[in-house]
């Protein structure tokens, strides 16, 4: 079988495909797992993380009976649009996530909008079947939590991700270590360019909404590497009465990926980034257009 989750990987789709890696490990079952982009370093203590492959051309996708796809939201995500689209009809397709359903292209769908991370979702899977909670199994649950809900402080924490949280802690999750690898790993490149970001912070006050942008130049002169970016929109999101934060960011090849997150009651940030062809949740949103970052006399603008 086949695991896939999406494209620039963060610790909830990394943490989700290696909770299923140790259930498959566990159960003697043949698999393959793929994303699109290497897991970022800061990852590495995850179990089973070095099965999964960036390589495309190692897989032989007509012989995957089964393909699972891990947090991936948008079948495009997968960036095996067109194998799973085509396949072949004795060829399952089962998705475990908790965003919004966007697209409808698997046969199972294990989708639980309301829980806080997929790992979550992961977890009553495993409660429903019976299947042993080992100590790798609690870490990647609990890191896939703790990533996605910025150390359990966003409003996706409910009472039962906090419940979840502290099982995990009683089967051996090591949350100092998560901790550690996930959020206290920043270099000085990494610490300068966040701080570029919050120089360019500024506030449309039209809408009350914050921006900032960082251009390929910005990314070349820190120094920093492309993990090290993980975690800027979701802390400018801390930003005092406002309705919400965007960050836009040069990937290269005339890409910006546009990071949306707000802090606010009420506010459905998800609808501006579907508008523009991505997705995500309530709180947390993404979407990729195309184009360069500008400054102008009247401010940034895309081009």
């Amino acid at each position: 079988m086949l695991l896939v989750t999406h494209d620039r990987p963060d610790g909830d789709a990394l943490s989700s495909t290696c909770a299923m890696l140790e259930i498959l490990k566990n159960l003697n079952k043949d698999f393959a797992a793929y994303c699109l982009h290497e897991a970022p370093f800061q990852f590495n203590f995850l179990p089973h993380i070095e099965y999964m492959s960036a390589n495309r051309e190692e897989l032989n996708f007509a012989s995957f009976d089964l393909i699972i796809a891990l947090d991936c939201g948008q079948l495009k995500r997968t960036n095996l649009t067109e194998e799973i689209k085509n396949r072949r009809t004795n060829q399952l397709v089962i998705e475990f996530d908790h965003h919004p359903k966007i697209d409808d292209y698997a046969n199972v769908e294990i989708r639980l909008p309301k829980s806080a991370a997929t790992t979550e979702v992961l977890y009553f899977f495993v409660k429903h079947n019976n299947i042993r909670i080992t100590k790798n199994l609690a870490n990647c649950i609990l890191t896939g939590i703790i990533t996605d809900t910025g150390n359990l402080l966003y409003e996706s924490t409910s009472e039962l991700t906090i419940k979840i949280s502290s099982e995990m802690l009683a089967y051996g999750a090591r949350f100092p270590l998560i901790l550690e690898k996930t959020w206290r790993n920043k270099s000085l490149a990494a610490m300068r360019l966040w701080g570029k970001a919050m120089s360019n912070l500024q506030i449309n006050h039209k809408y009350n909404f914050a921006f900032s942008v960082l251009r390929l130049s910005d990314m070349e002169m820190s120094g920093a590497t492309e993990e090290e970016l993980e975690g800027i929109a979701g802390y400018l999101s801390n930003l005092q009465n406002v309705n919400g934060v965007v960050l836009l960011r040069e990937l290269g090849g005339r890409k910006i990926k546009g990071s949306l997150r707000t802090m606010k009651p009420g506010v459905d940030i998800s609808k501006l980034a579907m508008s523009l062809g991505g997705g995500g949740h309530k709180k947390a949103s993404g979407f990729v257009v195309y184009g360069e970052i500008r400054k102008t006399e009247n401010g940034w603008r895309v081009e």
